[in-house]
């Protein structure tokens, strides 16, 4: 057994360039750093530009839906309304009932009708 133990301990490891190996790890450190900032702007560029497409699209569709309403207003409603505007009416503003009693009814017998 000690002569396999005497084989093992005349094996050497190749030594490793410590300074080599910090040099390498640093400049990975370095572009990753550096590629994370770059990844952070892309997505922060494309979250803005995404909320002021959304903010154009509203805008758009306030403005669409207004020439509709304008749309309808110098079409067959705004005929409507100059031809309301002529006949004089007027927008009600209160709604009264008028009761009237069962008395008043005319009441049939329909037995007798056949």
């Amino acid at each position: 057994m000690t002569t396999a133990a005497l084989s093992y301990s005349r094996i050497s490891l190749p030594s490793i360039n410590w300074k080599i190996v910090f040099f390498a790890s640093l400049l990975m450190c370095s572009f990753l750093l550096i590629f994370y900032a770059l990844q952070i702007n892309a997505l922060t560029k494309g979250t803005y530009l995404i909320n002021s497409y959304e903010k154009e699209i509203n805008g758009l569709s306030r403005e669409n839906g207004n020439l509709e309403v304008s749309f309808a207003e110098s079409g067959f409603l705004g005929q409507v309304l100059a031809k309301t505007q002529e006949m004089n009416f007027l927008k009600t503003t209160s709604v009264k009932y008028i009761q009237i009693l069962d008395a008043s009814f005319a009441s049939v017998n329909l037995d007798n009708m056949r």
